[in-house]
Parts: structure tokens; sequence; C-alpha cells
């Protein structure tokens, strides 16, 4: 039962880390009392499944990777929590609640892993763990050509009453006003971030077919996908919470962008997940 109980805390806590990017961009006091409800819940519900799960193998200490996994995952979870309820600190959550939830997603899958009924089923998996993780690099590169065009016309207007006449600039009044890019560079990041998740946990799943086990979260290429996941998070949070635009805004884009190519870098010594790789 432990592990049916470990996949009720699994929805719970994907529904919970959906629900904490408006409670917390957004300031939405709706979102805020079901992040709080699912992710107690799940919480509770993972407590039931570690339990049972170490009462029914007569242990206290978890055994293999699935178990340490699903173990961190509670401990991140708890110490989330409780920072909530002394601080009020619900904004961790943005980090704490996705965090928790990739690390319990795969032991949720079972000791075994998961098999796809058909070899149907399962490229129709990688084609949409494909497509997902492509227009999440085309957004994040969109959204950092218009953060660079921000910076140009916020130049070219600045130079404009000290110069009226300089040609150079002439050739730029086509560009978009700042607020117009400003707006496109941020909806292509809120287009971008759930595609990307959706890609990883996809990913997470295709794996499981494979004989790769725990070394597939070590490769060069699987970390930097995290981390550029890690990066985006911490993007879209300055950007609302911060009030992060402009200058500052394209900078962090491209140190987003940067790991973005570290990644199609990392197809070249990576020993797990490269194109053309069997």
């Amino acid at each position: 039962m432990h592990l049916l109980w470990l996949r009720v805390a699994t929805v719970l806590y994907f529904a919970a880390s959906y629900a904490i990017f408006p409670a917390v961009l957004y300031k939405s006091e709706r979102a805020r009392r079901w992040c709080v409800h699912l992710g107690g819940m799940a919480f509770f519900f993972h407590f039931v499944s570690a339990v049972e799960m170490l009462v029914q193998a007569h242990r206290w200490v978890p055994v293999g990777a699935r178990e340490a996994e699903s173990l961190l995952g509670f401990a991140v979870a708890g110490l989330f929590f409780l920072a909530w309820w002394i601080y009020d600190a619900i904004s961790l959550g943005v980090f704490a609640l996705p965090i928790t939830f990739f690390l319990v997603f795969v032991p949720s899958l079972g000791l075994k892993g998961y098999s796809f009924p058909s070899e149907g089923v399962r490229t129709s998996w990688l084609i949409a763990h494909i497509t997902a993780l492509l227009a999440a690099y085309a957004a994040l590169g969109f959204s950092l050509l218009a953060s660079l065009l921000y910076l140009v016309q916020e130049r070219r207007l600045k130079a404009k009453p000290k110069s009226p006449d300089n040609s150079w600039w002439i050739p730029l009044d086509w560009l978009p006003p700042l607020d117009t890019l400003e707006r496109i560079a941020h909806a292509m990041l809120l287009f971008g971030f759930p595609c990307m998740t959706v890609g990883l946990i996809l990913g997470a799943v295709l794996v499981q077919e494979t004989s790769l086990g725990a070394a597939y979260y070590g490769d060069p290429k699987v970390v930097a996908s995290y981390a550029m996941w890690g990066l985006y998070v911490l993007l879209l949070y300055l950007r609302q919470t911060a009030g992060l635009r402009g200058r500052k805004a394209a900078y962090l884009s491209g140190a987003v962008l940067i790991v973005m190519l570290c990644v199609w870098a990392a197809n070249t010594v990576s020993h797990v997940h490269r194109f053309g790789a069997p």
C-alpha cells in the first residue's frame, strides 16, 4: 500500500507545485490556500507511505536510490512547511514544492520502474518530450531576443533627445515600444516554463525503461537541464516579485541561455543522453 500512498502524494505535490506560482508571483490568496491544503495533504500521505514502507521492511533506514530519493523529498517538504509555519515564508515553495515533486516522481513509479504498454505509446511520449523541450528552448531564446531589443530601444530613446538628427539610430525606428518588448519577454518565459517542466517529467519517465538507473541523473546533460530549470524558476520569481526589468532581466536571461547552450554542448560528452545515441 505504501506505493499507492506515495502516488497519491506525488499527484498532490504536482497540484501544489502548480498552485504555488500564482500564489507567489501574483499574490493570489485563493491559490495560496489551495497550495497549502494540497501540499499539506501530500506531506501527510508521503509520511504514511514512508512509515509503512519502513515498517513493512522491518528497518528504519532507506535501501536503494529510490527510497533515499523519496525520503529526501519528504525532508525538503518538511523543512518548507516548517519555514512556512514559523516565518510565513510561502515564497520558498516556488523552489521546494517542484523539487519535492521531482524527487518523489520516479520512486512513485515503483521499484521496477515503468514499462510502456507498446512501442507506439513510448514513441508518442518521446515525441512529446522532444517537442516540449524544443518549445521551451525557442521561448527562452525569443525572450532573450526581446530583452536585448529592449536594451537597444532604451538606449536609442535616451540618445535621441541629445542628438535628434543622429542618423545612426534612424534604421532602428522599427523597434517596438519598450512596454511591448517587456511584455513579449515575460510572456515567452511564462509559455516556456511549463513546456520545460513537462519535457523534464516525460524524460524522467522515458528513462525508466532503460538500465541506466540513478546514473541517468548524474549525467552532465541531465544535471545541466535541471540547473536550467532552476534558473528559469529564479528568473520568473525575480521578474515578478522583485520587479526585475530591462538590463538586469536581460543579463539573467542571458545566463539561462548560456546554461541552455551548455545543455546542447553536453550532447558531445553525455554517455546516457545524446543525439544519435542508441
